[in-house]
């Protein structure tokens, strides 16, 4: 009979364990507004927030994504950020928006965001846009021609990339699952680090010769 229980005992805490360790906790406030000035903010929830009874609307708002970003660059495309930088009401909600502008042939380059999921919906142009996967899952790529009404996701943490294919600009909008997914240009980060990687190591790594890769660097020098 004690061996019984034991067992039963043993069998209801495995049951309850992981479900009691593995929840994302709700909030204990309906918003948290992001302040800088921590004289002025309260402790809520594991967050300086601003004093709910300061709260305004504009706390939630922001005007512009209606404007098309400068493409007058090296990669052609401008990417409008829309994070709890621009808008401190999305601080502890989990989710930023973006505007990317394509001139024609212009391109997001192959980048990562290592804190979100994101969801594209072109809304003008042509793009040809992907992503790969990770080493386990033999890097495969996954690509889609997408035309105005399409959407594409881009899993967290994937290196992926938008290209307009068009011969006209592009324009497309993108949610992410986080307040502030950041960013990770690859190239940017690989050749134009501070200070910069040893070439040796970058030209073993890309067995490239090491002078492609100095002048790699230079071009990439912040």
């Amino acid at each position: 009979m004690k061996v019984s229980q034991s067992i039963i005992t043993i069998i209801t805490l495995a049951l309850i364990m992981p479900f009691s360790n593995a929840y994302d906790p709700s909030p204990l406030q309906d918003f948290c507004v992001a302040v800088n000035n921590l004289n002025g903010g309260v402790f809520v929830n594991g967050k300086f927030c601003k004093d709910p009874k300061q709260v305004k609307a504009e706390d939630f708002f922001y005007s512009g994504l209606n404007m098309a970003g400068n493409t007058d660059n090296k990669v052609k495309s401008n990417v409008t950020t829309v994070n709890v930088d621009q808008i401190p009401g999305l601080n502890t909600m989990g989710i930023s928006l973006v505007r990317i502008d394509y001139a024609p042939y212009g391109q997001n380059p192959p980048h990562t965001h290592p804190r979100g999921t994101e969801i594209l919906v072109l809304i003008e142009g042509t793009l040809y846009v992907g992503f790969v996967s990770s080493n386990q899952d033999n890097n495969r790529l996954f690509t889609k021609i997408l035309h105005p009404g399409d959407v594409f996701v881009f899993p967290i943490g994937m290196i992926h990339f938008q290209v307009n294919v068009g011969k006209t600009p592009a324009v497309a909008f993108a949610g992410l699952s986080s307040q502030n997914a950041g960013v990770i240009t690859i190239a940017d980060t690989v050749f134009g680090s501070n200070p910069p990687i040893n070439p040796e190591v970058l030209a073993q790594a890309f067995q490239l010769d090491v002078n492609v890769v100095k002048d790699l660097e230079v071009k990439f020098k912040n």
